[in-house]
């Protein structure tokens, strides 16, 4: 007997891009719903009652998930769901950065019943508002005006200085097996 894929929501917000790719990606592999963060709030659907399952995609912005305080506010009316959430970020998914970082923006509450996920994805500067790309260059700047720097520092450095993309559908694999779980 087949089992039966659970009624599943992707829902993500996406500044660049890089987080409506992973998004789809993972709706089309687990034959879920997908839709912007902005379509959900426009119709009022954060309730969800149709869905078992609800997934949010956010960016990694400033040491936090973009959007993640409308997901959190959501988890009282979300009991039973299965539920997970994708962070997008510029960073490689080796960097010893990216576990510290995801579980700050959760209480060990929150941990226990959502699973939290990253995904690399790049940094595309002609998609970012002038801020976004002046907040990047003093970053660098400050870099590279630093003294002794380490080796990850010239490595960030070599990698913030220009766009690129290391996004790939193979990270969206344990999402998935998440999502087969009952």
């Amino acid at each position: 007997m087949r089992k039966r894929k659970m009624k599943t929501i992707v829902i993500y917000n996406s500044k660049t891009g890089f987080t409506k790719r992973y998004a789809e990606w993972i709706a089309e592999e687990a034959g879920a719903d997908c839709m912007e963060l902005s379509a959900v709030k426009k119709k009022n659907l954060s309730a969800l009652p149709a869905y078992e399952a609800v997934v949010f995609g956010g960016w990694a912005c400033a040491g936090s998930i973009h959007q993640l305080s409308w997901f959190k506010s959501n988890l009282d009316i979300w009991q039973g769901k299965k539920l997970a959430v994708f962070c997008v970020g510029a960073s490689p998914i080796d960097s010893p950065d990216v576990e510290p970082f995801l579980r700050q923006n959760f209480t060990q509450e929150e941990l226990r019943r959502i699973s939290v996920f990253y995904c690399p994805g790049g940094l595309n500067y002609k998609k970012m508002s002038a801020l976004s790309k002046l907040m990047m260059k003093m970053f660098v700047k400050t870099l590279k005006a630093k003294k002794n720097k380490t080796e990850q520092e010239h490595e960030m450095i070599k990698f913030l200085s220009a766009s690129y993309d290391i996004s790939d559908k193979r990270y969206i694999e344990p999402i998935l097996e998440c999502l087969k779980q009952r």
